[in-house]
């Protein structure tokens, strides 16, 4: 899948127009039709923004990163930083003491992802729903 071929999908995917797009990275439609297009190559700086307004990473865009797409829209940097070093973790996969294979250990890396974001989701979904530490009831009398 090409450069332009990731942008525009995951623009639709992000309910964005092309104007959309375009007005935050300050150029014409025009332009940011011809970057999804492949007719023009973005600058780094251009890319930088097209992914955080995407909500996903360069090396997802440049194609080096598959798992970032799935990226929530609600995580925060924090959550981003966490989840990379989970990826980062460059440990070989076994299974029965054999070495998976580059597909199945990147099958492995997709589930990964998808329960590393449930259980994020769900951690702050409680922590919301925590009450805040508020002092026991004590009673009036006593």
């Amino acid at each position: 899948m090409s450069l332009g071929t990731r942008i525009k999908q995951l623009r639709v995917e992000r309910g964005l127009t092309q104007q959309d797009v375009a007005s935050k990275l300050e150029m014409g439609r025009s332009n940011f039709g011809h970057i999804e297009n492949d007719r023009v190559t973005p600058t780094s700086e251009d890319l930088q923004k097209m992914a955080d307004i995407l909500n996903t990473t360069t090396d997802y865009l440049l194609g080096r990163d598959a798992a970032s797409a799935t990226i929530p829209d609600w995580a925060t940097y924090k959550d981003k930083r966490d989840f990379k070093k989970l990826l980062e973790e460059d440990g070989e996969i076994m299974f029965d003491g054999v070495p998976m294979s580059a597909t199945d250990r990147q099958r492995v890396m997709d589930v990964l992802t998808g329960l590393f974001w449930e259980a994020k989701q769900m951690n702050k979904h409680k922590k919301k729903n925590e009450p805040k530490g508020d002092a026991p009831d004590v009673d009036a009398k006593g």
